[in-house]
């Protein structure tokens, strides 16, 4: 399993656990210590992560973050922990204060569900304010997989980690500036946009009539750009499905297609036949391949259609027909994702053995 399929799995985890997690320890063991395991480290191996690290603050002594992640016995990044139903804005006072005494580079401030990474761009040895890195696991986006990855045991590196800090901080912080004016956009940020189209003297009533004009054309812009990506994936699906097709219609005309039964196929059908068994006879399950499609089958009956496979060089595919008799899709990236749907297919047979 790659990294983003792990954090995919524990972020569909994150909101299921939350009713029971009464605590800050409950919330460090359930959601902070398995996202410290994601990326790499052992969490009982006080060498790489190390719980209650005291950090002396001044005249203060045995102060204690929650976490340092430890590289050649010093600390690389001090993590502090709250409650998941806590606020973070309170709290990273005390982040910066065990920064500032501790050889670390880096600082991260959780819940369990927000993390924000902070460092010292601003002054050295010096946390700043504000996060230069952001998320929220529930709602994570593969850009910000991407960032997060950095901070992987394998891949973690502090050289690199801080040369795009500065940008990705930067460009946080204009991102949310424009979502802001594309909501409610500002006296200043309405000026600019109408002196580059209005050539007229700038009263307080022509702002108060371009306002809604400029919001909506942000809103506009933005539909325009969803709907070009959707319309050019669609046509690129369009086009492979029309290429494979091509290549599997036989030469000669007026001849039935040739229906080949690939390895693969075969091999996703040994698969289901094995998580099924436990339920029913393996003789009862059978295969009939088509066209487009390979279909698995109970007792040989095309009316008792357990699921089909539809793969191809560009797309694999297991669906299972739900009560309905309608299509349920899932898009697999290998053959040993089956594996994951296999109460789906015991119940798809409960459902044919009940008719």
């Amino acid at each position: 399993m790659d990294f983003k399929d792990q954090i995919t799995q524990l972020a569909s985890r994150v909101e299921k656990m939350l009713p029971q997690l009464k605590t800050e320890e409950a919330t460090k063991n359930a959601l902070i210590m398995p996202f410290i395991q994601v990326l790499g480290y052992d969490v009982f191996n006080p060498f790489e992560v190390n719980p209650e690290f005291i950090a002396d603050i001044g005249i203060k002594k045995g102060e204690k973050v929650d976490y340092a992640i430890m590289k050649d016995n010093e600390p690389t990044i001090l993590i502090e922990c709250k409650h998941h139903l806590e606020k973070l804005d309170p709290h990273n006072s005390q982040l910066f204060r065990y920064f500032h005494t501790t050889k670390a580079k880096f600082g991260l401030l959780t819940n369990g569900l927000t993390y924000r990474f902070y460092t010292d761009l601003e002054e050295r040895n010096k946390m700043d304010s504000t996060p230069f890195f952001e998320f929220n696991i529930t709602e994570i986006k593969e850009t910000e997989v991407v960032e997060l990855k950095k901070f992987h045991k394998s891949y973690f590196d502090v050289e690199s980690i801080t040369n795009t800090a500065s940008e990705l901080k930067y460009l946080n912080e204009l991102k949310s500036l424009l979502n802001r004016e594309m909501i409610l956009p500002s006296e200043n940020f309405v000026t600019f946009f109408t002196k580059q189209v209005y050539s007229g003297v700038m009263t307080a009533k022509v702002k108060e009539q371009f306002a809604p004009i400029i919001k909506r054309s942000f809103n506009l812009l933005i539909s325009d750009a969803i709907n070009e990506r959707l319309k050019s994936a669609l046509n690129q699906e369009k086009q492979l499905e029309v290429a494979e097709a091509v290549k599997l219609e036989e030469v000669v005309p007026g001849a039935a297609p040739v229906v080949v039964t690939t390895e693969e196929e075969m091999e996703g059908f040994y698969i289901i036949k094995s998580l099924l068994r436990q339920n029913i006879e393996s003789t009862r399950i059978t295969y009939r391949d088509a066209q487009s499609y390979f279909a698995v089958l109970l007792d040989d009956n095309n009316r008792k259609t357990i699921c089909r496979l539809y793969l191809t060089a560009t797309k694999k595919q297991l669906v299972i027909l739900d009560e309905a008799k309608k299509e349920v899709k899932y898009e697999i990236k290998s053959l040993d994702e089956i594996y994951k749907y296999a109460d789906d297919l015991l119940k798809a047979v409960a459902r044919l053995e009940k008719k």
